[in-house]
């Protein structure tokens, strides 16, 4: 994917130390001594400029961008941002909100996801680039657990595998559970238990920390 990052602060230097492997990005600041870093860290393209100004954008590549992330320091640069996304037909425009009043003016800018707290932003937005086929239905102890519900593939790997050897498998996260499933073929929700076996296009319910529900759901969806 190709994905603009407005703001190389501590937000967009850590979805860019997280996206720049599997992704092209760019990253738009203001201050050139954060461009020059976040090009030597991570070696991700780095603009010097404003990310609400037209010109900027595009040579950044606006035109082309499948995610276009708003993290700047303040909600009237990123729903300025937002609006200009918008105008390119991208299809997720993501920010990060401060004052919350600012919600239904994101919401009309175009904004698909919406986010507020730092630590759990990053790990949001990644879950929502990277898995968007995974949506979060609820959020438990003030974010420190999460409720996602993850839609397992046709082709996927795991189709036939047993609950309890996905647990087991080195790759799946140990701080997630799999804690209920929608048998798309029964039409019925079920609880599993160790020897039940997922099947094609199951609905699963998964809870635990946001960076585990995308690594469980990086397992769950591989081919």
């Amino acid at each position: 994917m190709y994905i603009v990052i407005a703001g190389g602060g501590v937000v967009g230097r850590n979805l860019t130390a997280q996206l720049v492997e599997n992704h092209d990005v760019v990253v738009i600041d203001l201050d050139e001594s954060v461009c020059e870093r976040i090009y030597s860290d991570y070696g991700a393209i780095s603009i010097n400029g404003s990310a609400t100004n037209i010109k900027v954008l595009k040579e950044a590549g606006i035109a082309k961008a499948d995610v276009a992330v708003g993290v700047m320091r303040n909600d009237a640069d990123n729903l300025a941002f937002s609006l200009l996304a918008k105008n390119y037909d991208i299809e997720q425009i993501m920010v990060r909100m401060r004052d919350p009043e600012y919600e239904s003016a994101y919401q009309l800018a175009g904004a698909t996801t919406i986010a507020g707290v730092i630590d759990l932003m990053v790990e949001e937005f990644v879950l929502d680039i990277e898995q968007p086929d995974v949506r979060k239905v609820y959020s438990l102890s003030g974010g420190k657990a999460e409720i996602s519900i993850l839609t397992i593939p046709e082709e996927a790997a795991c189709v036939d595998m047993t609950i309890s050897s996905i647990a087991n498998a080195e790759e799946f996260p140990e701080q997630l559970l799999i804690a209920g499933k929608f048998d798309y073929e029964a039409d019925e929700f079920r609880i599993p238990h160790g020897n039940t076996r997922l099947e094609p296009l199951d609905q699963v319910f998964l809870v635990g920390p946001a960076n585990e529900i995308t690594k469980a759901a990086n397992y769950l969806t591989a081919e």
